[in-house]
């Protein structure tokens, strides 16, 4: 390798580095749409990071999905979904905070919520809606009436804080992935067609 191409390709390689880090690397680059959407969630361990990029490909892929700690300005947003991990029956302190502190902003824009959890691996009813979404979430929003889902959750142990894990391992939980796609998606298309009405 000469001289120019070792330094040619040199200096492309610190602008990938730079301009990298200035892309948000947990963002998901939505479709064109008339109306800008984002899902905004908070998540322990990823199964909520899932179930928000899901839910925009069941709205055809137009909602840009953000964690909550990216701390995004959702200003520019005309429509934001709100879901968050559930764990001992409250969302992540970092999706609390940023509700509480961006309230007026998000208000008129929310448009549904979700919960992920796991529930035990037991079924979800609608006292677990009730509990974790119109007690819970819309209330910390101040905005009820949406549509909204819970969804079955996942345990992953590699992911989680070593204390959480030897707390789950005590109660003789196994590894287990009960968050549907297909769940996911029909809840995106919910949200859409709720707000074209």
């Amino acid at each position: 390798m000469n001289k120019r191409t070792f330094i040619r390709s040199g200096l492309l390689g610190i602008s990938a580095i730079v301009l990298g880090r200035k892309a948000s690397a947990l963002e998901y680059y939505p479709r064109l749409s008339e109306k800008k959407w984002a899902v905004l969630y908070g998540t322990w361990c990823g199964s909520a990071r899932d179930a928000g990029v899901w839910i925009s490909e069941g709205m055809d892929g137009i909602a840009n999905v953000f964690d909550v700690r990216e701390n995004p300005d959702l200003s520019k947003y005309d429509h934001v979904i709100v879901g968050g991990a559930i764990r001992s029956g409250k969302i992540s302190p970092e999706l609390q905070q940023y509700l509480e502190k961006n309230g007026e902003v998000l208000k008129t824009r929310i448009r549904g919520y979700y919960a992920v959890c796991g529930n035990m691996m037991k079924p979800v009813f609608p006292e677990t809606k009730t509990m974790l979404i119109d007690n819970h979430l819309a209330k910390i929003c101040g905005v009820a009436g949406l549509p909204s889902v819970v969804l079955l959750g996942r345990i992953t142990y590699g992911l989680m804080e070593p204390d959480v894990r030897k707390q789950m391992e005590s109660f003789k939980m196994p590894e287990y992935d009960n968050l549907k796609r297909t769940e996911c998606m029909a809840f995106g298309k919910e949200v859409l067609a709720a707000s074209l009405k």
